[in-house]
């Protein structure tokens, strides 16, 4: 069985608040690209077991997408074994979802090839238990995200613009930005939710859109403000980094300004600081 494996990115993410188990409450739109992971569900081996090319992808039972397939065999009581082969095409600690995304697929997957044992509302449960995300991924919808990013709201109104998303080959830990976050220092400015939901989410709404996270992981990983930039400066409508990074992404008003974009900043070989790193460049779209 193949599937793929979507990645998202964050057009706005506002953290209001650490929670007492230590995660972090959010607001947040997410949506996803057509930028995508490809994996195979073979079922003719006993156990659980996973294959990945990625050097920095584990082969073994921490690999969410093997967590997953145990939680539904569990919940479903069906099942004997699975062999699952996974092609990484989302760029790694970038803020674009790829481990929650592959956990999702591999839940949806199992799913519908076992007759859909389990309910909707059922998948998401185990999804939420994997990973903040993984409810998203298994709605696969444009949305907005509340708590620490499971509950969910349909974004009716978003539009299938053109993304150019850069990526610095530099993966940032999604741990270590949400510990040098201090909230006092994070953005006053609120989202309002309810403008966005009665209006289409065009240039006029993206004065809006910003990342808490983006400040701090720009510390981390200066590339960031360097992307950022170069987006602005060939035409994005807005710029900004996805979840806690280290890929940012464009949003364009139509596809030849993208292709155009996409071109010249694919073009730039020395896009580091310290000129050793070159930037992956990726030519997408939004899916609503």
């Amino acid at each position: 069985m193949d599937i793929q494996s979507p990645a998202k990115i964050n057009l706005f993410l506002e953290v209001t608040g650490k929670r007492a188990d230590g995660y972090h409450n959010l607001n947040t739109l997410m949506c996803c690209i057509d930028l995508h992971d490809a994996i195979r569900l073979s079922f003719e081996k006993t156990g659980i077991t996973i294959h990945c090319t990625h050097p920095d992808v584990p082969n073994d039972e921490s690999n969410l997408a093997c967590r997953a397939a145990k939680l539904f065999f569990d919940a479903a009581s069906c099942g004997d074994g699975l062999h699952i082969d996974l092609e990484k095409k989302i760029p790694i600690g970038a803020g674009l979802g790829g481990g929650s995304s592959n956990a999702a697929a591999v839940l949806k997957g199992l799913n519908a090839y076992y007759g859909s044992p389990l309910l909707h509302s059922e998948l998401m449960g185990l999804g939420k238990t994997i990973g903040a995300d993984v409810p998203f991924f298994i709605y696969r919808q444009p949305a907005f995200a509340a708590g620490i990013g499971d509950i969910l709201t349909p974004c009716p109104h978003l539009e299938p613009f053109p993304v150019v998303l850069i990526y610095p080959s530099v993966p940032v830990s999604t741990a270590e930005v949400y510990k040098k976050l201090n909230l006092r220092l994070t953005k006053t400015k609120k989202i309002n939710t309810d403008f966005l939901f009665e209006q289409n989410l065009g240039r006029d709404a993206f004065q809006f859109f910003f990342n808490d996270l983006e400040p701090v992981a720009s510390i981390i990983c200066p590339e960031i403000m360097q992307a950022k930039a170069s987006l602005l400066h060939h035409n994005a409508m807005t710029a900004l980094m996805t979840g806690s990074g280290s890929a940012v992404f464009g949003l364009f008003e139509n596809d030849d300004l993208a292709e155009k974009a996409y071109t010249a900043i694919s073009g730039q070989i020395a896009g580091s600081i310290d000129n050793t790193r070159i930037w992956q460049v990726y030519r997408s779209h939004l899916v609503v």
